[in-house]
């Protein structure tokens, strides 16, 4: 039993080299797929904020038919967005009526500041951060 344990030896270096070469091959493919579905899934926070402004918005147009009195800051009262969102991202609309919903991350923004999501009215269709990047990614049509 002692001379079948002083036979073994341990791994080569050769072997232990190419295991990291094959981790690091590993993980330098699934690195960046990970980090764009990071990107994706903040932008899916300012997306559902800009749906839900969109939505007051139209409620707003279609009681008092006209937004033009109608200013962000109530908007994002009306729509009463949750504390890490707004926190998150500022909002802009362009346009009376509303041609472009805009958000823009802020400091607090964990993936940094300046991120921008948007959505086109005309086209029906948001871009920016998390979404335009990823050329593969299916595009989000929201009527």
């Amino acid at each position: 039993m002692l001379k079948k344990l002083q036979n073994q030896k341990g791994f080569s270096l050769i072997e232990l080299l190419v295991v990291v070469v094959i981790i690091a091959i590993l993980a330098a493919i699934a690195v960046p797929i990970y980090m764009s579905y990071v990107r994706q899934a903040y932008s899916t926070e300012a997306q559902s904020a800009i749906a839900a402004l969109r939505q007051t918005y139209r409620v707003h147009y279609q009681t008092y038919g006209s937004t033009t009195d109608y200013d962000i800051e109530a908007a994002l009262k009306d729509t009463n967005l949750g504390n890490r969102t707004e926190k998150n991202w500022d909002f802009e609309v362009v346009g009376n009526p509303p041609k472009k919903y805009m958000a823009t991350s802020t400091a607090e923004f964990p993936q940094g500041e300046g991120k921008q999501v948007w959505y086109d009215v005309e086209e029906a269709k948001f871009h920016g951060y998390g979404i335009d990047e990823d050329e593969n990614s299916e595009e989000q049509i929201l009527d």
